[in-house]
């Protein structure tokens, strides 16, 4: 549910209203909508699993587009752009596109309902199955020596 209301609200703040963004649309939804953050250089951390690039730095959330830098100071809320002599020079570094739906080192997908470990029940059970065939098997070959 966190990342869904995130998500929602990363679309809704990256919609263009006009040639820049004015102001800023405070989501008020009654849950927590702050990102999870993983830091990959000084002072810069990444928004993790996320189809856009955004990047928290120096008390801003950034996020690259095609036509440059957009920034806002509150998760959730719109992005307006910035000429880009504003934006941290670590930001400006990054190769496009490295950290769009990036993950730290690690990371693993939270399991689907009726999963362990991200696989679904009755593949473990065929698994778990399969293991005691040969088991029989190996037996049967050892009874016959």
């Amino acid at each position: 549910m966190k990342m869904q209301a995130g998500l929602i609200a990363l679309a809704l703040a990256l919609t263009p209203s006009g040639a820049h963004a004015q102001g800023f649309i405070n989501l008020q939804l009654g849950f927590d909508m702050r990102p999870a953050l993983q830091p990959v250089g000084p002072g810069i951390q990444v928004v993790e699993g996320i189809g856009e690039e955004v990047f928290f730095s120096n008390g801003w959330y950034w996020c690259r587009r095609p036509n440059g830098w957009y920034r806002s100071p509150v998760w959730g809320a719109r992005f307006e752009w910035v000429e880009g002599r504003f934006v941290p020079g670590g930001l400006r570094g990054f190769p496009i596109g490295r950290y769009r739906n990036w993950h730290h080192e690690g990371w693993r997908p939270e399991p689907r309902r009726g999963e362990v470990h991200g696989v679904a029940p009755r593949a473990v059970e065929r698994h778990e199955e399969h293991k005691e065939v040969k088991r029989e098997e190996r037996r049967e070959e050892e009874h016959r020596h």
